[in-house]
């Protein structure tokens, strides 16, 4: 990632160039992040290739003024945060389900980052509705957050508070929680990016993920409440939790909902593609 690449991305972001790779900035690229490049998987709904590769993140995520899921945000971070200095390390995390079970190996990726001040952090901007700020890593108490109450915990099944089912542990796995409830197992051996490709591959091609099944692109809003577009389906929600929600019944209204809420310019609407059950 090169000068103008970086510059590039800050802008997208609107921060301007840290002076140093510090717990504060961090924070700072971490919040701005959710509130710029939505999470979304409009993609796999307009037949578009998901490519894990740095030059095609980058192309769609700074060049295309879009967002994306898991993969994509966190990769495309990960690349920002290493060339300003910060280190940082892919992990691979397994998502709980509805029912307490865990999903498929490299179901979600996160980042481990350490900042020149000494700060060790859980850095996750692509799972949706999770925490606005980086957590604590080696932090085992609660860690509350504008987006919950958050604890990472040592991995283990029927841990006291903590609603889940039992599952197998991975040496060093750890458990995220967010208001009491798991919401991924993540290990802690280092991963590449190209560890996840299949994993992106099974979230935009099976009928069994829940990308394939339903649209969504949401991103949170300045005073921290979060804004979403699921289909047709407009729904703000206040830092309160109150929510606002509304039926957009002409296709002009969903791509001006589009472009004007989440800077995202379509030239079609797109339409749930949920591939065969077979497929």
């Amino acid at each position: 990632m090169d000068s103008v690449q970086v510059d590039a991305y800050l802008r997208r972001l609107g921060a301007e160039h840290p002076d140093r790779p510090t717990s504060d900035v961090l924070r700072e690229l971490h919040l701005r992040h959710l509130r710029t490049v939505p999470f979304e998987n409009l993609s796999i709904h307009l037949g578009e290739e998901i490519v894990l590769e740095e030059k095609r993140l980058l192309d769609k995520l700074v060049g295309a003024r879009r967002g994306g899921f898991c993969y994509e945000l966190n990769g495309g971070f990960g690349v920002l945060l290493t060339a300003l200095g910060f280190d940082v390390t892919l992990l691979a995390a397994r998502v709980y389900g509805p029912d307490g079970r865990l999903g498929i190996p490299h179901d979600h990726i996160a980042l481990r980052v350490r900042t020149e001040d000494g700060g060790d952090w859980l850095a996750d901007i692509g799972f949706g509705t999770h925490s606005h700020c980086p957590l604590a890593f080696g932090e085992r108490g609660e860690q509350a957050d504008p987006g919950g109450t958050f604890r990472i915990a040592e991995a283990g099944p029927d841990r006291a508070g903590v609603r889940g089912g039992s599952d197998p542990v991975g040496a060093g796995d750890l458990d995220v929680i967010r208001d009491g409830r798991r919401e991924y197992r993540l290990e802690v051996r280092p991963r590449v990016l190209g560890d996840f490709v299949a994993g992106a591959w099974w979230h935009s091609t099976s009928p069994r993920s829940h990308f394939t099944q339903s649209l969504v692109c949401s991103r949170i809003t300045q005073d921290g409440g979060r804004i979403t577009l699921s289909g047709r389906r407009l729904t703000v929600t206040a830092a309160d939790g109150a929510k606002d929600v509304r039926e957009l019944e002409e296709d002009e209204e969903v791509l001006a909902a589009y472009r004007e809420r989440f800077g995202i310019e379509l030239g079609e609407v797109p339409i749930v593609r949920t591939p065969d059950r077979d497929g």
